[in-house]
């Protein structure tokens, strides 16, 4: 057990540095155990530090000290103190001077995968959030903004790509021609996290692009050897979304290079190093056979994520890590943008806000709750989550609702021109928009600075006499840890009042005060929005496109969702009242269990949803959202308290299982209508059909008749491209005999083992089985030689499906899986804590279990509390969710 507790660092202590570092030319001789790295900084005092110290820390872990010189002067130790996070250097000029340090690292070593690193005998980095200190001793902080210069020399035969951030120099061999070098400069300040390099034997694939202003840009993806015929979905979307940068925030690409390397070990999914992204190579290489829909979706995302990064989190920064959500949450929304206009706008509305509540939600609802800009942490790394993410690019999505598409446009681009080349705040960020248009977001910045998801209550009362409609809005947030006393928030909610046609009332207030697009801004706990010349009495339609990140409680009857979903004009709003009707339904059944009352409303429901999916307008994609029922995680998300994981698995199967049977002809009817017998193509329309396609065989196969077994066998055989295998793999190993789900499993194993990214679509299949054997097969499963603990693809693939995707065997009664998955974090946190500490947030709801699964959980928690020396990464997520 710990004994020491790590030190927590507060937003209110920042200071600026007292030393800035202008220049920094790096030197690196590359070998696996052994790298030489020699640094040489241009130092100067902080012009806004009046007295500055003459003591500088510069930060540094797990590095061998070979010397220091101080403006060509060579340190003796008395002159400084290492200590195993910082070298302190005292007596240093207040003045400009020169800093040369020259360490030694081992890459081979580093399992934690940040700093530089060995993947299958490619040098890599990784240094956000603080992984450059693994490399040299530095200013390792975001506000520190400098030019870089990096030569790179290693062996020839060991090398043959050499790559760092900025364009390339020059390049050759050594004297003795046994090395190859080159070097490249970044002519733009950049945060010492933003640094990058790489160099191995890869292959290469090339293309161009050429800018706006007509400046042409190569552009160079390096994989693998054998993997350069799976870019070209990569090399299309990056293309794409530099296109549509210019053409959407008028920014063009800086640099004469643009460079990507996929690599196969990898924290996250990918870093946007300047002029050179790295990525986890599931987010690079696709193909027909080996990828699914949903990967070559992820693909075009995150490439033009990162590639979006370049002015949001390059070009202007974070001045510190509370910042985060402004290069991230700005960042998301951007690509979510992206891919709207690419798409489908409302499907991708759906992806989005289905993605926010399925994970921010449970965050803000949890002993991890915190607020988008937080105030406090003790590991940066474990702030890399959904509310970061997901919920910060709804608050830019609010801001854009409340300036309006001109507006929001103008303070963008007013925030590029102020702040290029600057490490910024938030403050910084909602000024622009309060400068360019003369937006007050005093209020709205709540947002940033407090946890929690608001609940949003909404209760209409209609006038027959005076033709009118009130609407009474309530705004309720529950506390969060630390913090229970919550303000009132700013909450665009975007409504409409349907009359009996279907068609939308104008919304004119009392006062004769128009609305515009539909949006009434709720500032107050409690306020009240009268509409005049409202002829009938009104089915309303809430939080249409949902307009702010809260959770909408307003009474509707039966009979209005089901007019919702035949009418109303926002296909988001349809979405919904489709989901809250069969929600409704499914918790009402696990409350009150009444068969007879169950099938009926499940009827009603199925024929409400009948008339949706058989109305060819509505578009392939958006009907296959329509039948993506409820999860099991969301109807336990919608509970809230005594789960039995069990009853909530027992009633999703049922409720499938009922709807298939009554709308079983309609499904078949879909299912042959939407074959695909052309080439393969990843675009909107053909990989919408095989959504709806493949929506249908899941319910058919739940109905479990015999030519619904039959058809899974079928469609396994017969599939043409990995979206339709790895889909029908998964419904045969859940709904298939043993027999034909064996055998499916086995052929596809035989085929692709040697493939370490298809191989991972077979390890995910297994640990989601909702079956008691699934446990025994995930440790079987751990034995095989294609997963290794050490690779977090194989981790995620495996274990975190088993432990986020499989919540009635995670939560089994018997506490096996809470035992299974606490002694893989153990061992996770010896070797990588990042992916340790994300797989504990598996834990993050154990409150809301039933009192037997809560007893379980809880102990396998304080059983990880007792164990020795554990990181800080697993510490702190342990500490608050035992907290709660």
């Amino acid at each position: 057990m710990n004994t020491e507790m790590p030190s927590t660092i507060h937003l209110k202590d920042y200071r600026p540095s007292d030393y800035l570092i202008d220049h920094v030319d790096l030197d690196f001789i590359l070998t696996p155990a052994a790298t030489k790295v020699c640094s040489h900084l241009t130092v100067r005092h902080n012009p806004i530090v009046e007295v500055p110290s003459d003591t500088l820390h510069l930060q540094g872990e797990n590095l061998k000290l070979e010397k220091v010189k101080l403006d060509g002067k060579i340190l003796n130790q008395a002159s400084y103190n290492i200590t195993s996070t910082e070298l302190i250097i005292s007596n240093v000029p207040t003045h400009n001077f020169e800093l040369e340090i020259t360490t030694i690292i081992n890459p081979q070593a580093n399992t934690a995968l940040t700093g530089l690193y060995l993947s299958k005998d490619v040098y890599c980095t990784q240094c956000e959030a603080e992984g450059f200190r693994r490399i040299t001793y530095f200013l390792d902080r975001p506000d520190i903004l400098a030019t870089y210069t990096t030569r790179i020399e290693a062996s020839r035969d060991e090398a043959t790509t050499l790559l760092s951030n900025g364009n390339l120099v020059e390049s050759g061999h050594s004297d003795d021609g046994k090395n190859r070098y080159a070097i490249w400069n970044d002519p733009y300040p950049k945060p010492s996290y933003l640094f990058a390099l790489v160099a191995g034997n890869l292959s290469c694939v090339k293309d161009a692009f050429t800018t706006a202003s007509g400046k042409k840009v190569n552009l160079s993806i390096y994989v693998e050897p054998g993997k350069a015929d799976r870019c070209d979905w990569a090399m299309n979307s990056l293309k794409r979304a530099m296109r549509w940068d210019e053409q959407s925030f008028g920014r063009e690409y800086d640099l004469n290079v643009f460079n990507i390397v996929a690599i196969s070990d990898f924290n996250m999914g990918a870093m946007e190093n300047k002029g050179l992204n790295i990525f986890n190579d599931q987010l690079i290489l696709a193909s027909p056979d080996t990828a699914t829909d949903k990967h070559y979706l992820q693909i075009e995302s995150v490439v033009a994520h990162e590639y979006f990064h370049n002015w949001t989190g390059n070009r202007i920064t974070c001045r510190d890590w509370f910042q985060l959500c402004l290069k991230e949450g700005l960042t998301v929304f951007r690509d979510q943008e992206f891919i709207a206009d690419q798409r489908d706008r409302t499907v991708e509305r759906i992806e989005s806000v289905r993605n926010l509540r399925a994970r921010q939600f449970p965050e803000d609802a949890s002993p991890l709750a915190h607020p988008v800009r937080p105030s406090s942490y003790i590991e940066i790394n474990n702030f890399y989550t959904a509310t970061i993410y997901e919920k910060g690019a709804e608050l830019v999505r609010m801001i854009q609702i409340i300036a309006g598409r001109e507006g929001f446009r103008a303070g963008m681009d007013l925030y590029f021109k102020l702040h290029d080349g600057e490490a910024v705040t938030i403050e910084d960020f909602l000024k622009c928009f309060n400068n360019s248009v003369n937006v007050e977001l005093k209020q709205f910045f709540t947002w940033y600075t407090q946890a929690g998801t608001p609940k949003l209550i909404c209760n209409l009362k209609y006038d027959d006499t005076a033709k009118s409609a009130e609407l009474f809005v309530k705004q309720i947030t529950d506390p969060t840890p630390n913090e229970d006393c919550k303000k009132a928030l700013h909450i665009p909610l975007r409504l409409g009042l349907l009359d009996r046609d279907g068609s939308d009332f104008a919304l004119v207030l009392s006062d004769n005060k128009h609305i515009i697009d539909g949006v009434v801004h709720v500032t107050q706990y409690d306020q009240k929005f009268e509409f005049k010349n409202i002829t009938t009495h009104p089915v309303p339609s809430y939080l249409r496109g949902f307009s702010a990140p809260v959770k909408l409680i307003a009474e509707q009857s039966d009979q209005n969702l089901a007019f919702l979903m035949a009418n109303d004009a926002d296909l988001f709003s349809r979405w919904q009242a489709t989901c809250d009707y069969a929600m409704r339904v499914a918790v009402q059944m696990i409350d009150i269990y009444d068969a007879d009352t169950f099938k009926k409303r499940v009827k009603s429901y199925s024929l409400a949803l009948e008339k949706s999916i058989s109305n060819e307008a509505l578009g392939h994609a958006y009907r296959a959202e329509l039948l993506k029922f409820p999860t099991e995680t969301d109807i336990a998300r919608e509970i809230n308290h005594n789960i039995d994981t069990d009853i909530v698995l027992k009633v999703h199967k049922l409720f499938a299982k009922t709807v298939s049977t009554v709308i079983g002809s309609t499904l078949e009817k879909l299912y042959y209508e939407t074959d695909i017998s052309k080439v393969f193509s990843p675009d909107a329309e053909q990989s919408g059909r095989r959504a709806l396609r493949n929506a249908c065989l899941y319910l058919l196969a739940s109905r479990g008749y015999a030519r619904d077994k039959q058809r899974l066998i079928t469609h396994y055989e017969n599939a043409t491209n990995m979206t339709d295998k790895a889909h029908s793999l998964k419904m045969l190993t859940i709904f298939g005999v043993k027999e034909n789900r064996d055998k499916a499993l086995d052929s596809f194993y035989e085929l692709w083992k040697d493939d370490h990214l298809v191989i991972d679509i077979w390890f995910a299949v297994q640990a989601t089985v909702p079956a008691k054997i699934t446990l025994s097969h995930v440790k079987r499963l751990m034995r095989c030689n294609q997963f290794s603990l050490v690779n977090p693809n194989k981790v995620r693939a495996l274990i975190g499906n088993f432990a986020m995707q499989n919540p009635s065997q995670f939560n089994r009664l018997d506490g096996k899986g809470y035992t299974f998955v606490g002694q893989k974090i153990l061992e996770l946190d010896r070797i990588n804590p990042q992916i340790a500490a994300r797989l504990l947030n598996a834990f993050s709801s154990w409150q809301t279990l039933e009192p037997i699964r809560r007893q379980k959980a809880e102990l396998t928690l304080n059983e990880m509390f007792k164990s020795r020396d554990l990181s800080r990464d697993v510490y702190e997520i342990l500490t608050k969710i035992l907290e709660g």
